[in-house]
């Protein structure tokens, strides 16, 4: 079978084994629709073993200096940017992620880690002596057992947000991957061996929602669980959490990310970025800018660069290294964006551009489409789509603009194109989102900087200052003392 060197097991205890039973899920190579490998499907059994084996870790991985734990971390890093190649067209296999697109991701992945492996050794805890006669401690201890359930579109990245901070502050991870995209983290697993992990500190399953990370979000072992991936989802997840052992969930759910570009902005370097948005990963971004509003006295011009940028890429199988657009990382996702072409089409909406499959019927391929007045209350213009399809409608002035961007019960990243300083920050102030691009290209962000969405795109924040300390439990110490000599 093609790729039959790829390791597909389960990774609990630090080694590789089958799932109870034999069971597996297939995965197919999506730029070429064929078979790729019968990857280990985790089943309640294997979740338990994982589960039992961090439980067993976690005493002694939590006792360890913190500056062994950092540098495990910090030696994971430099592995992975080690083997970035290997990674990177692993990712392409999996998922069709173009080349660079996930050796870029690999080495946000690493950077993490290393940012991440630095906030392990600066984690402390506070004290008061505010009342007389008691000390007062406020210590940071790991929750134990903790999970994270990671997405398909970015798994290197994903992988990385979850266990590095989870193990920094002292936890033992389980992680299950998406059953899209698990071959990345599997071959990770084996970089956790070679940087010298203790057994049981990460273990990672394949394996199915419905099964695995079911088990796992009900789990009355596990403490904490961090998912990422689509609201409903989600919703479920935390429901499962209350339900059994109201064990803490952090939540990232997608977006559906506004770019206003105002009259005075460059209008190239606008547009470029609005293509580069939404075609990175072929729109499968959960921060993809996939709502353009352009000022009403730029209309036209904006819309011929901006089509130009849009066309501007090549298109195919990722296996050559210049392709800039890959598939859609399966059938399902493939289509599910033609059927929110067909209904973007049905609602009145223009197409300006693209608007079907890309190719001769081989592979998952979408064109880049572009829609046009779109009505707001088409499923286009209020979905994540998770494709390369952008709308395009007009704002008459500022508040217009801020109005049109808020419309949205998604709030995990927007985007501003202006010249005017005193604009720029009054439009990022008003915007609802966790993160505010401002004359960026596509969707900037930084490790040191906190992640995540407001309103329903989640609950918490990856990446920051604060990480590690979201991974901790704060216990209340209060000592008495003797006020006189």
């Amino acid at each position: 079978m093609p790729g039959s060197n790829i390791e597909t097991r389960l990774f609990i205890n630090n080694e590789f084994v089958e799932a109870k039973g034999g069971a597996t899920f297939p995965l197919h190579n999506p730029s070429t629709e064929e078979p790729l490998v019968d990857v280990s499907a985790a089943q309640l059994e294997d979740v338990n073993r994982a589960v039992d084996a961090a439980d067993t870790a976690f005493p002694s991985w939590s006792s360890r200096r913190h500056s062994e734990r950092a540098a495990l971390l910090y030696k994971l890093s430099e592995l992975i940017e080690r083997d970035g190649d290997l990674l990177a067209e692993l990712q392409g296999k999996e998922m069709g992620a173009p080349f660079n697109t996930a050796r870029h991701t690999v080495g946000q992945a690493a950077d993490s880690l290393r940012h991440i492996a630095a906030l392990t050794l600066t984690t402390l805890g506070e004290s008061s002596l505010n009342t007389p006669g008691t000390l007062a401690l406020d210590l940071r201890q790991p929750f134990g057992v903790v999970a994270g359930i990671i997405p398909w579109n970015v798994p290197i990245i994903m992988l990385a947000w979850k266990i590095g901070p989870a193990s920094g502050a002292g936890n033992t991870v389980v992680i299950k991957t998406s059953e899209k995209a698990p071959l990345t983290s599997l071959q990770i697993a084996k970089l956790i061996v070679e940087a010298g992990f203790p057994p049981g500190v990460i273990n990672i399953l394949g394996g199915l929602g419905p099964v695995a990370g079911k088990a796992l979000a009900e789990h009355m072992k596990i403490r904490k669980i961090a998912f990422t991936g689509s609201a409903r989802t989600g919703r479920l997840i935390q429901q499962m959490a209350a339900a059994s052992n109201l064990k803490a969930v952090s939540l990232e759910l997608g977006g559906k990310s506004p770019m206003l570009v105002f009259e005075d902005a460059d209008i190239k370097q606008a547009a470029i970025s609005c293509a580069t948005g939404i075609l990175a990963n072929s729109g499968q971004i959960c921060v993809a800018t996939s709502r353009v509003y352009v000022q009403e006295s730029i209309r036209e011009e904006f819309m011929r660069a901006y089509k130009a940028a849009m066309t501007a890429g090549k298109i195919g199988d990722v296996a050559d290294r210049s392709i800039t657009q890959g598939p859609q990382a399966d059938k399902i996702q493939f289509d599910t964006v033609l059927r929110y072409l067909k209904e973007g089409k049905e609602s009145g909406a223009k197409v300006e551009l693209g608007g079907g499959r890309y190719g001769d019927g081989k592979g998952y391929f979408v064109e880049p489409t572009i829609f046009t007045d779109v009505p707001e209350d088409a499923s286009i213009h209020r979905e994540e789509i998770f494709g390369p399809v952008a709308i395009c409608n007009t704002f008459k002035d500022e508040a217009d603009g801020i109005r049109v961007a808020n419309d949205t019960e998604q709030g995990l990243y927007a985007s501003v194109f202006t010249q005017d300083v005193d604009r720029a920050i009054r439009v990022a102030k008003a915007l609802e989102a966790g993160s505010v691009g401002v004359n960026q290209m596509g969707f900037y962000m930084q490790s040191d900087m906190p992640f995540g969405g407001y309103k329903q795109s989640g609950i918490g924040r990856e990446n920051g200052s604060k990480i590690v300390d979201s991974w901790l439990e704060h216990k209340a110490v209060y000592f008495k003392y003797n006020v006189q000599t």
